[in-house]
């Protein structure tokens, strides 16, 4: 896993300034360094320029990047982050067309395949990947990113110049783009946030390369087509076969998301998702006389102060412990602190480049950073939900009958604390229509569809657009920020190509929660851990962790130098301080409840201040 950055300006020669240049690619590295920091590398051609830091995970030895190889007179060279999961059988094909190779990497199996295929040979990449190409006889840059979007790559202008970075900081490193908000940005922070709209980057005049799709700039056109796109189809399978289909497509995923040259690890919760990634590597690698690492996550003190609630109905320990005695893994349990937790707040943003999941990111970035202590490479069970009909809104009446997204139904609660002339401004419900509504227009149907089966997918089609990637972005900047590489077997696209058009009578049999899930796992886990009702990703529940976040959120509010002094009612705040939260009514999601809406606004002040935004 890596961090990639480069430019390009077909009206330039760079190779003439090299000394201008080349500094200002090591400076997009430096600030992506967490995301590669085992080597870095560039490379300056005549209109283009690649830097690349690198997490070594396959080929240790021969993979360094970027990767230039040669065709008569023609220079081909790649930066690329991900890993490819079919490469083995990607480079016996090109070997069978006459191809040669001078490393056991994955980069080189992309590059040579585009080589002689062109930009077809992206749709036989059966992985997570964000990659840009150069062609230096035809002067074009192609950049392309996996389907499900599990690896970022945002993207700006600056005059003729094309800019491109893993994150979006490596954009501020290049000379001239600056971080400015204007009121389209304030709405996605405040009426859609801590999710944001696919192609955007927040800030001004700032897009991300969309998922599946490959971006095409030469001397004279700029193209953006999607070379994957997610359709409806009749389902013809019978319930058996959907179950035996399903257990295939995500077994052999698992089993292709453990290639690595080091060593592995899963993380483990106990839910029915995490449990089955387990189960399947515990397998393969005692096949190996191996044993598995796990790791689990949970608040100090927080079987202390857990209450149960239609969100969060169990804790986890005791079905982490079934599975560990299950599967004969190595687990560890770890732990965050309210100091921890709080502290972690603030890199979360500096991960993210965004405002974020609040307490929800910083815990995880902070059980990422000790994870990566003992292993680099980590699969998780996130996905499952979002495809197979795990949360809530799946399933009840209001979700399904409200014209809105369905994780984030009132705008009232987001408007708590903001002061009312902004609130007026932003036209936030509008923002925020305007974009559900763009979704709901994409959302591929079946003429044949009735009214209720519609519904169905349009919220399936969110949830892949929407909360999916939200978390998907979670878990790349939080995991990436330690240099720990993290795989999501669910968002193998084969499965979401299947699971989407499965009829709801069959995802959920006799309204069973994930139903076609847990029996297409029967074979691998124990019963209580396959009908467990569903826990999502703990919380703290410790109410001093809340004193501590409305203390600090006064003192915010109380230094006149405070970016979001201007943003906030200061007597809106005090009440919302004063008054009990409410932890069972979350205003994003089944997490970020009262708690979460100060941390976020502390993180909103956090991100204004230190990267300087202006807004415009």
């Amino acid at each position: 896993m890596c961090g990639i950055a480069g430019f390009f300006n077909p009206k330039r020669d760079y190779t003439r300034e090299k000394m201008k240049w080349l500094p200002v690619l090591e400076r997009m590295n430096k600030v992506q360094k967490h995301r590669g920091p085992d080597q870095d590398g560039t490379y300056l051609s005549s209109s283009c320029g690649f830097a690349h830091v690198r997490l070594k995970i396959i080929d240790l030895l021969t993979g360094e990047q970027p990767m230039i190889r040669r065709s008569g007179e023609t220079e081909f060279a790649i930066v690329f982050n991900g890993e490819i999961y079919n490469m083995h059988e990607l480079k016996e094909s090109l070997t069978a067309e006459g191809a040669s190779f001078e490393t056991a990497s994955d980069t080189e199996v992309i590059l040579v395949g585009y080589m002689l295929h062109g930009r077809e040979f992206i749709k036989r990449l059966n992985g997570i990947f964000a990659a840009a190409i150069w062609d230096s006889h035809s002067k074009t840059l192609c950049l392309f990113r996996d389907r499900l979007g599990v690896k970022p790559l945002f993207y700006t202008k600056k005059g003729d110049t094309f800019i491109f970075s893993s994150e979006i900081k490596g954009l501020f490193a290049y000379p001239g783009v600056e971080p400015l908000l204007d009121k389209n940005g304030l709405c996605e922070i405040f009426a859609l946030g801590p999710a944001k709209s696919y192609g955007k980057g927040v800030f001004k005049d700032i897009f991300e390369v969309l998922p599946g799709h490959v971006l095409t700039l030469d001397r004279y056109s700029y193209s953006d087509k999607a070379y994957w796109s997610l359709e409806s189809r009749p389902h013809e399978d019978s319930m058996k076969t959907t179950i035996e289909k399903t257990a295939w497509l995500f077994s052999d995923a698992v089993k292709k998301q453990m290639l690595s040259d080091i060593p592995i690890s899963t993380f483990l919760s106990g839910g029915i998702d995490s449990s089955l990634v387990t189960a399947v590597c515990a397998e393969e690698l005692k096949k190996q006389g191996k044993t598995l690492h796990t790791f689990s996550f949970d608040f100090t003190d927080n079987q202390k102060y857990f209450k149960s609630n239609a969100f969060q109905p169990s804790q986890d320990r005791p079905f982490v412990e079934q599975m560990v005695s299950h599967c004969g893994t190595d687990h560890r349990y770890l732990e965050c602190g309210n100091k921890e937790q709080l502290h972690c707040l603030y890199k979360a943003v500096d991960a993210r480049d965004l405002p974020c999941m609040a307490d929800v990111e910083s815990s995880m970035l902070y059980f990422c950073s000790r994870v990566v202590q003992h292993n680099k490479v980590t699969l998780t069970g996130e996905c499952a939900d979002e495809i197979f009909g795990g949360y809530p809104w799946f399933h009840n009446k209001q979700a399904f009958e409200t014209d809105a997204f369905p994780w984030s139904q009132d705008m009232a609660p987001r408007q708590t604390l903001l002061d009312d002339a902004l609130i007026r401004e932003l036209s936030m419900e509008e923002y925020a229509k305007e974009a559900y509504e763009k979704t709901i227009n994409e959302t591929p149907l079946l003429a044949e569809d009735t009214p209720e089966e519609k519904r169905r997918r349009e919220i399936a089609y969110l949830n892949l657009r929407w909360f999916m990637v939200t978390l998907l972005d979670r878990m790349d900047r939080t995991s990436m920020y330690s240099g720990l590489e993290a795989r999501v077997p669910f968002a193998d696209h084969r499965i979401v190509e299947y699971v989407f058009n499965i009829p709801w009578h069959m995802k959920c049999p006799d309204g069973l929660v994930k139903g076609l899930l847990r029996h297409a796992g029967a074979k691998l886990v124990p019963k209580d851990i396959l009908w467990r009702k569903k826990s999502p990703y703990p919380k703290t529940y410790d109410p001093s962790y809340e004193k501590l976040l409305g203390k600090q959120l006064w003192e915010v509010l109380s230094t006149p130098s405070s970016p979001i002094r201007t943003l906030l009612d200061p007597k809106k705040v005090q009440r919302f301080l004063n008054s009990p939260s409410d932890y069972g009514r979350p205003w994003y999601g089944q997490l970020m409840a009262g708690p979460q809406m100060l941390a976020y606004m502390l993180q909103v002040n956090y991100w204004l201040k230190a990267y300087r935004v202006r807004i415009v």
